[in-house]
């Protein structure tokens, strides 16, 4: 880690783009070589299409797993012992199921987008 000192930063005027410290020091924090060659080559990877195929696929995963525990509260289980845990998971999936077909029966997105507050003002001003 690189540390610059107060005495080189504080009276810099380009001091606020380079850092956001409030003790007015700003560090570098470097990477062994074959670890920046590594990120590097990663970061290039996920521009591909082939990536972003596979990524689409566990971001598909991940808003399943996000539903369960926000409408059924998967991540607690209500009841112990395995059969009776395994059996309130089953109820979860079917009610998560249901949820579905109705969403898709009634033309409903299921997904809940968030709306930027500068949207909702504009929204609001346009009606």
């Amino acid at each position: 880690m690189v540390v610059f000192s107060p005495t080189v930063c504080g009276p810099c005027p380009l001091r606020p783009k380079c850092t956001t410290s409030k003790l007015e020091l700003r560090q570098l924090t470097l990477q062994p070589q074959e670890m920046h060659e590594a990120l590097k080559s990663a970061r290039a990877q996920q521009e591909t299409d082939e990536w972003k195929r596979n990524y689409a696929i566990r971001a598909g995963v991940e808003g399943t797993i996000h539903q369960a525990t926000t409408v059924t509260g998967i991540r607690r289980a209500r009841y112990h012992g395995l059969k009776k845990t395994h059996l309130d998971h089953v109820y979860s999936a079917v009610a998560l199921n249901l949820i579905r077909l109705d969403a898709w029966w009634n033309g409903h997105p299921i997904d809940r987008t968030r709306t930027s507050h500068l949207a909702r003002l504009n929204l609001s001003l346009v009606a």
